[in-house]
C-alpha cells in the first residue's frame, strides 16, 4: 500500500487551524495537498469531522464530505484546487460543501481524512457520510490523515 500523504499549507499536523477557517469566522476552506497517490487511483474522497463533538452533542460532527474523480496521475503532489469537479455530501450543518470548525465547548481536534479509491463512486450530491463510507468499502487503495485544533 502506498504512503498517501495529506498536508495543508494553512496549518501543520496537530497545529491550530486558522480562525478564518472557522464556521463563524469566514468559513474559508483550508487548502489541502496530497502526495504519493498510488497507481490505479481513480478518485479521491475527503472527510472532515470532529470526534470531540461526541462529548458536546453526542455524535461525531461531520464538517465536510466530498469526492472527485482523479485524472491527474500517480505519485505526485497536488493541492485541492487541482482536483476534478467535486461532488459534495451534506455536512451536519445541513449544507453542501465545507462547514468550518465551530466547537461549542472550547478546543476541539478536527480530523481530515483522504482516501485514494480504485473507482469513482456514483453518489448524488447531498449524500451522507455513511453512504460515502459504504461506497468506498473494498475500494480504498490508500488513506491519509491530517489533524488540527480550533478554539472559538
Amino acid at each position: 500500500m502506498s504512503e498517501l500523504s495529506l498536508t495543508s499549507p494553512d496549518f501543520e499536523e496537530g497545529g491550530e487551524i486558522p480562525k478564518k477557517c472557522g464556521y463563524k469566522h469566514g468559513n474559508v476552506e483550508p487548502e489541502l495537498s496530497l502526495e504519493h497517490t498510488p497507481s490505479g487511483t481513480k478518485a479521491i474522497a475527503i472527510v472532515m469531522d470532529d470526534p470531540d463533538a461526541m462529548k458536546a452533542v453526542g455524535k461525531v460532527w461531520v464538517h465536510q464530505i466530498m469526492y472527485s474523480s482523479w485524472s491527474i496521475g500517480d505519485m505526485t503532489e497536488h493541492d485541492s484546487s487541482e482536483f476534478d469537479e467535486m461532488i459534495y455530501g451534506k455536512n451536519d450543518f445541513g449544507e453542501l460543501g465545507y462547514g468550518g470548525p465551530a466547537p461549542p465547548d472550547g478546543r476541539h481536534t478536527y480530523v481530515f481524512k483522504a482516501y485514494a479509491l480504485d473507482y469513482t463512486p456514483e453518489l448524488k450530491e447531498g449524500y451522507s457520510k455513511q453512504e460515502l463510507e459504504d461506497a468506498m468499502k473494498g475500494h480504498i487503495l490508500a488513506e491519509a490523515k491530517l489533524t488540527g485544533t480550533f478554539v472559538p
